[in-house]
């Protein structure tokens, strides 16, 4: 199928330790209706196969280029580690873009993915970010992942236009980048648009240790997002309930406080924290407006 979209878009995944999973990431991008113009593979101090498997792409795929982070830190952690490496990326982008792509390497996207994409953003100036629902195996059944919620795009696999990039300052080297993101999009005019026909599977689920460590993070990034204390408070109880571990409220607002006393620097601006604590609020309403319906 010849491609119809006008705009251009390049492709940054951060690797590490992702053998089992990145040649089916790659065959997906290289099977795409609407091909990429690069795709930047950043191995992140992989003890794996991983560099070996991406060289094979490489050589195969001219627009497919591998580079390593010079990162020697062998955790995978959420938040900065993970922006760094797609920064290093960013650094190796040859042509101009009007959709830049942080992909993980675990996804699988349908054909039809950045076609679909790039139609939604060339069909609104708006649309600032744009993504698929994330999908995991279960019983043989690929089943949507209930994580977040469906307004909003997962990190795994955002998608930016360039005016939307540029005006929120692109990624924010911190715990809470993702979230922070779309907050920033839409205090500056544009909106987050998910496409819910575009079923995204993540080959590996989000893992029990990688949830604990965004969880005793979690108090950090409320903090460097200026949610306040009584958000912060509510965001981490529903959290706590929802994980159905009560004690994780104390673990989230003892990590918000230490935070707080310690006067972190924050990654908005005051107005920023403003625009995002009215937002907060008003889906806090609306929640409860919906449930009291």
């Amino acid at each position: 199928m010849p491609n119809e979209n006008k705009f251009k878009y390049n492709i940054i995944i951060p690797v590490h330790n992702e053998e089992k999973y990145i040649s089916n990431c790659l065959n997906s991008i290289v099977n795409q209706t609407h091909l990429p113009q690069e795709v930047i593979v950043v191995n992140d101090n992989s003890t794996d196969d991983s560099e070996k498997i991406i060289q094979e792409f490489a050589q195969n795929y001219s627009f497919i280029k591998s580079i390593n982070s010079e990162n020697h830190s062998t955790d995978h952690l959420p938040g900065s580690k993970i922006v760094n490496a797609f920064y290093k990326g960013f650094e190796h982008l040859k042509n101009e873009w009007d959709v830049i792509v942080k992909l993980d390497a675990d996804v699988i996207l349908p054909s039809n993915y950045f076609e679909e994409i790039l139609a939604a953003f060339e069909s609104d100036p708006k649309i600032g970010i744009a993504g698929g629902l994330a999908f995991v195996e279960q019983n043989r059944k690929w089943v949507y992942e209930k994580i977040g919620n469906k307004k909003q795009v997962r990190g795994p696999f955002k998608s930016y236009s360039k005016d939307c990039f540029e005006k929120i300052g692109g990624l924010k080297k911190s715990i809470g980048w993702d979230t922070v993101d779309e907050l920033l999009a839409k205090y500056h005019g544009f909106e987050v648009k998910v496409l819910p026909e575009l079923e995204v599977k993540l080959q590996k689920p989000t893992g029990l240790n990688y949830q604990k460590i965004h969880l005793q993070k979690m108090g950090e990034s409320f903090y460097k997002m200026d949610y306040g204390f009584i958000i912060s408070f509510i965001a981490a109880a529903k959290s706590s309930w929802k994980s159905k571990q009560p004690l994780n409220l104390f673990s989230i607002l003892k990590s918000y406080t230490n935070h707080l006393l310690s006067s972190d620097n924050k990654i908005v601006t005051k107005e920023e924290g403003r625009f995002i604590r009215k937002q907060r609020w008003n889906g806090i309403l609306n929640a409860l407006t919906n449930r009291s319906q």
